[in-house]
C-alpha cells in the first residue's frame, strides 16, 4: 500500500498546488471535508479523490491487460513489461486529466481511461495487443475492483492507523486512572463507585473488540463480464479456465474473488465493512458524549492554549469543542454508512446504474470518520484529571453504600435490610455518620460491624482496577499485533 500511495504523492509534485491555491480553494469549497477539514483529509484524497479513481482503475486496466497477454500466451519481456507499468507512475496526473477531456466525448469514463491507455501502449511496441486493452470486460470489471482497492487501502493506510493512534492515547489514561475512585451514575443519579479508569476501559474494550472486526474485513472483488457469465472471454477463447483465470486475478489484487454475481459485485462485502465501520462511530459517538458530561461535572479539566478562546463574549470558556465536533461528525459519517450499507446491497435485475454517484461518496464518509479520530485523539490530550473534584463527589453522596449494606446484611440472614435502607435512604440526602450511625443500630456480628463501618464511597469500587487490566490487556493485544499500520 506504501507504494501505491508514494506513487501517486510523486506524480501529485507534476502538478503547482502552491499553499495559496489550496487555501483559496479551500475557501471556496462547499463541503467542509475539501473546505475547513482539508488539512486533516488531504490522506484521504489518495484514496477517494477523482485523481485517486482514475488511478486505481488505470492500475486494474494495466495489470488485466499484463494478465491477459500472459493466459493467451503472449510473453512479454522484462522492458515492455517495466513500461507498462510505468504507465501508472509516470505522469499519471497527466493521464487523468486526458481521460477527463476524452469522458467529454464518450460521457463515459472507464471507456474514456480505455482510450487513453490505448494511445499510450499504441505508441510502443506494444502496438499490435493494443486491442487486447479491456478485452473481454465490462466497465463494472474495473470499478468494483477499483473501488474495492480503494476502500482497502484507506483503512489500511489512513483509517486504521488513525484509529491505533487514538486506541494508544485512550490505553495510557486507562492505565494512568485504572484504580481512580469516581462515582457512577445509572439514569443520571448517584450509583455505585467505579473507578475512571474502568469506565474508560469499557469504551476502550468496546473499540478495540470493533477495531478486531474491522481488520477482519474482506473486500471482494468479480470479473465476468457483462452479465456475470464469463461469456465474451469464453467466446473468444473458449479452451480457457477464464473462471480459474478471475480467481488468480483478482487475489493477485489482494482481494478476495466473488464468482457468482451479475454485472455488478453485489457489494455486501462492502455493506459488512459499513456496518462494521457505523458501528465503531455509534462507539465512538458514545465515547464523546460520557467524556462531555465527565467533562461538565468537572471530572476532567481541559489545558487551555495560548491565544485560543472559547467564547466571542466569555472569556472564561473552555469548552469541549474537539468532543463536540467529533460527535457531529461521527453522526454524518454514521448517517452515510447507513445510507451505503442499505443502498448498494439492491440492484434491479442484472445491473441498474444507481450505485455510481453513491459510490463516488464512499470517501465523505472516511473523510467524517478520520475528521472525528483526529478529533478526539487531539481532545484527549488536552485533558487532566481533577482528582479533588472526583474525591468531593464521591464523599458528597455516602447513600451510594446502601447497597453495599443491604447486600452484606441479607447474605448474612438479615430480614428485609433492602426495605428498611430504602425507607433511609431514597429521595432524600443521608450523611455517612447517619449510616454509620444506623449500622450501630443492629444486632450484627463485630466483624460485619467494622466491614460496614469502615467502608467509604471511594473504597466500595470492587474489582473496577481489575476490569480496567482486562481492558487494556485486550487492547495491547491488538495494537502490538496490527501496529500502526496493517
Amino acid at each position: 500500500m506504501s507504494i501505491v500511495k508514494d506513487e501517486m504523492a510523486s506524480a501529485a509534485k507534476n502538478i503547482d498546488f502552491d499553499e495559496k491555491s489550496r487555501e483559496i480553494s479551500a475557501l471556496q469549497a462547499i463541503s467542509p471535508i475539501d473546505g475547513r477539514y482539508s488539512a486533516l483529509t488531504r490522506p484521504i484524497c489518495d484514496y477517494f479523490s477523482e485523481y485517486a479513481l482514475i488511478y486505481h482503475r488505470l492500475e486494474v486496466e494495466i495489470e488485466y491487460f499484463l494478465a491477459l497477454l500472459a493466459e493467451i500466451g503472449i510473453s512479454l519481456n522484462d522492458n515492455e513489461i517495466d513500461f507498462v507499468r510505468g504507465i501508472k507512475r509516470q505522469g499519471n496526473l497527466q493521464i487523468a486529466l486526458k481521460v477527463k477531456q476524452q469522458e467529454a466525448s464518450t460521457a463515459h469514463d472507464v471507456k474514456a481511461l480505455e482510450y487513453v491507455l490505448k494511445e499510450h501502449v499504441a505508441g510502443s511496441s506494444l502496438a499490435v495487443h493494443v486491442e487486447k486493452i479491456h478485452l473481454g470486460l465490462t466497465s463494472e470489471d474495473i470499478n468494483n475492483l477499483a473501488y474495492s482497492l480503494m476502500q482497502q487501502r484507506a483503512l489500511r493506510s489512513v483509517i486504521w492507523p488513525a484509529l491505533h493512534q487514538l486506541l494508544l492515547g485512550l490505553s495510557g489514561l486507562v492505565k494512568a486512572e485504572r484504580a481512580t475512585p469516581m462515582l457512577a451514575r445509572t439514569h443520571g443519579q448517584p450509583a455505585t463507585p467505579t473507578t475512571l479508569g474502568k469506565e474508560l476501559g469499557v469504551f476502550l474494550y468496546r473499540l478495540t473488540s470493533e477495531c478486531h472486526e474491522l481488520l477482519q474485513q474482506r473486500f471482494r472483488g468479480k470479473l465476468s463480464g457483462a452479465t456475470g457469465t464469463y461469456a465474451a472471454l469464453q467466446v473468444s477463447y473458449p479452451t480457457h479456465d477464464w473462471c480459474n483465470f478471475a480467481k488468480k486475478f483478482v487475489e493477485q489484487l489482494g482481494l478476495t474473488h466473488n464468482p457468482i454475481t451479475t454485472q455488478i459485485e453485489p457489494h455486501d462485502g462492502f455493506a459488512a465493512l459499513c456496518d462494521c465501520l457505523r458501528h465503531l462511530s455509534n462507539i465512538l459517538l458514545n465515547f464523546c458524549q460520557d467524556i462531555w458530561w465527565y467533562i461538565s461535572l468537572g471530572y476532567f479539566r481541559q489545558v487551555a492554549r495560548s491565544g485560543e478562546v472559547g467564547s466571542s463574549t466569555m472569556p472564561h470558556k473552555v469548552n469541549p469543542i474537539d468532543f463536540e465536533n467529533a460527535e457531529g461528525n461521527l453522526g454524518i459519517a454514521s448517517a452515510l454508512l447507513t445510507h451505503f450499507s442499505d443502498k448498494l446491497t439492491r440492484s434491479r435485475l442484472q445491473r441498474d446504474l444507481s450505485d455510481s454517484t453513491v459510490l463516488r461518496n464512499v470517501g465523505v464518509a472516511f473523510a467524517h470518520l478520520l475528521v472525528a479520530i483526529r478529533g478526539l485523539e487531539r481532545g484527549l490530550r488536552k485533558l487532566e484529571v481533577d482528582r479533588k473534584a472526583l474525591e468531593s463527589d464521591l464523599s458528597a453522596h455516602p447513600e451510594v453504600l446502601a447497597e453495599a449494606y443491604q447486600t452484606v446484611l441479607r447474605a448474612s440472614g438479615s430480614q428485609a435490610p433492602y426495605e428498611r435502607l430504602l425507607a433511609l435512604t431514597r429521595g432524600r440526602q443521608v450523611s455517612l455518620a447517619e449510616l454509620r450511625s444506623w449500622v450501630r443500630s443492629l444486632d450484627l456480628t463485630v466483624d460485619k460491624e467494622t466491614l460496614l463501618l469502615e467502608l467509604t464511597p471511594d473504597r466500595y469500587v470492587g474489582l473496577a482496577a481489575e476490569m480496567a487490566d482486562v481492558a487494556l490487556a485486550a487492547a495491547n493485544s491488538l495494537l502490538v499485533r496490527h501496529g500502526g499500520t496493517q
